[in-house]
């Protein structure tokens, strides 16, 4: 069994085939967390995982580029992409609404996204914004006790920053027995990955692992029960399927060349991170 823990399915990349594409994982015995980047996406992962008995689960959150009206394009290995926003203000009481519904397992994405800021605009104002939201969103979850799916791109500074004073000052509401909270699309080395467990926190590795080698070294360091799975689709398809649109089912390849890296087997992998993901969200 696998977990794919961050997928997009609820996007309009998989507007025509969407239940398809989540019962084709599921007949293939791999269960998903469908994750939001704003209102209307987070909505929409929850009308999707309300439809099966199990296995489709939703996380709802407001990205931080969905803060800006801006246009968003990426032609990297994060996957080929472009898309303008609508400045979305976040409004706590409607996220706390979808966040008590008993499919929703997390909030997110959230975080920060220095990549992606509008050089024409006050670029420290904008990163203002994402950092007071991001805390906005880091207490929904701690006041709902959900896990928060944490998205950082050039902003680890920043991000770790803000969880080591939120840890400190909300201290009492932190679990002391399980993590809180996942960076997703892990980003990093192994001295960075050591700094979020310290704060309680795990990560988790996408596609990108099955064709850079980047992250080998973190890969064979890191404790087994310190990371997940994910494919963040419709983005960061793996090998032996890049070019194409990526889906949850292709979760079996990252948990393969995690095995390949850690000299261990599919079945090892699959079963650890499987395990973890349902502590985790609790499903």
């Amino acid at each position: 069994m696998f977990i794919d823990t961050h997928a997009h399915v609820n996007f309009k990349d998989f507007k025509d085939d969407a239940d398809e594409v989540i019962r084709r994982a599921l007949d293939n015995d791999t269960w998903m967390i469908l994750v939001g980047s704003e209102y209307k996406t987070s909505n929409r992962a929850l009308t999707y995982a309300n439809r099966y008995e199990k296995g489709v689960y939703a996380a709802v959150g407001v990205h931080p580029v969905h803060l800006e009206e801006q246009i968003v394009a990426n032609d990297d290995d994060n996957g080929a992409y472009n898309f303008t926003t609508r400045a979305e203000e976040f409004n706590y009481d409607s996220y706390e609404k979808l966040a008590k519904f008993e499919k929703a397992v997390a909030i997110g994405e959230i975080g920060l996204d220095y990549y992606h800021l509008d050089q024409t605009k006050d670029v420290a104002t904008i990163k203002r914004r994402q950092q007071e939201v991001f805390l906005k969103q880091l207490l929904l979850a701690r006041h709902l006790d959900l896990p928060a799916i944490i998205h950082c791109r050039q902003a680890h500074d920043d991000l770790l920053s803000i969880l080591r004073d939120f840890r400190k000052v909300y201290a009492e509401f932190i679990p002391n027995d399980r993590p809180w909270g996942v960076i997703h699309c892990f980003s990093g080395d192994e001295d960075l990955a050591w700094k979020y467990f310290s704060l309680g926190l795990i990560i988790s590795f996408t596609g990108l692992v099955t064709f850079s080698k980047q992250w080998d070294d973190v890969l064979r360091k890191i404790p087994l029960d310190k990371f997940m799975i994910e494919t963040d689709s419709p983005y960061m398809t793996p090998e032996p399927y890049r070019g194409r649109r990526n889906e949850p089912i292709l979760v079996q390849y990252v948990a393969g060349r995690i095995a390949e890296i850690r000299n261990s087997t599919v079945e090892k992998i699959a079963a650890a991170t499987t395990e973890t993901a349902r502590s985790f969200f609790r499903i």
